[in-house]
């Protein structure tokens, strides 16, 4: 009975390392696409299309999932953008703690594979003075979202592939990357100030757009972050002061 206890408490350890807490999606958790299908999903944390230059620990799959009052909330937007032509298209949603953790690492360490494209004017290790990337992240609480417009007037969606050309976030629409969304002034995750949901240095069509997307999502209980248009937190989330850390999977 004794080496049972034993063989049980090393694989314990084997499986369940310290620094990786064991945890499964609550059951107040739920995948988007399980409560609306139509919105658009493009999980840019799971794939190399990030300023990372490679997928974020945590990311086992390109999911989003969120808490179930922030999908509602979410489905209750795109229910009425749908009559006056416009989609949802979600970038990140839950954000596992480790990769916060992750950004913060990277941050510090040496190599910068993706800054042609997402921050040629900045360099990393200033994120987090100028609050672009937390130490605590809203996205690990469960009810924080990134995301765009989508139409049929917006450029049609390019498939990224590793070893593409970067193109400048903040460049011409249509020159930056086509992430299938309408014109916002710069891409997703594109740090300089012209990504200020507020900025005026981008043309007047990108501000109609920005304000179109704060009024839709403020209509149903999302507040934005005025340092980046496209994150969105819910105001009454259920979880204001829980950072989770299981991993994003389907």
């Amino acid at each position: 009975m004794r080496n049972c206890i034993l063989l049980a408490a090393w694989c314990a350890a084997v499986i369940l390392p310290l620094d990786v807490p064991a945890q499964t999606m609550p059951e107040s958790f739920v995948h988007l696409r399980d409560v609306e299908a139509t919105i658009i999903q493009d999980m840019r944390y799971f794939s190399g299309h990030n300023f990372l230059g490679r997928r974020v620990r945590g990311y086992d799959s390109g999911e989003c999932i969120l808490t179930r009052a922030a999908a509602a909330a979410l489905a209750r937007v795109q229910a009425d953008l749908r009559p006056q032509g416009y989609a949802l298209q979600v970038f990140d949603c839950y954000r596992p703690d480790r990769g916060v953790r992750d950004f913060a690492e990277w941050a510090q360490a040496a190599g910068d594979p993706a800054k042609a494209e997402f921050y040629p004017r900045l360099n990393k290790n200033q994120f987090h003075e100028l609050g672009y990337v937390a130490h605590r992240s809203g996205h690990s609480r469960g009810s924080t979202v990134d995301l765009t417009l989508t139409a049929a007037q917006a450029r049609p969606r390019e498939t990224w592939r590793p070893g593409m050309p970067q193109r400048d976030c903040a460049g011409p629409y249509e020159q930056r990357f086509a992430d299938g969304g309408i014109d916002m002034g710069t891409g997703y995750d594109c740090f300089e100030e012209r990504s200020h949901t507020a900025s005026r240095d981008i043309g007047p069509l990108a501000q109609r757009n920005r304000a179109l997307l704060l009024k839709a999502m403020a209509r149903h209980g999302f507040r934005n972050y005025d340092k980046e248009w496209w994150h969105f937190t819910l105001e009454r989330e259920p979880f204001p002061d829980t950072y989770f850390d299981f991993p994003v999977a389907r």
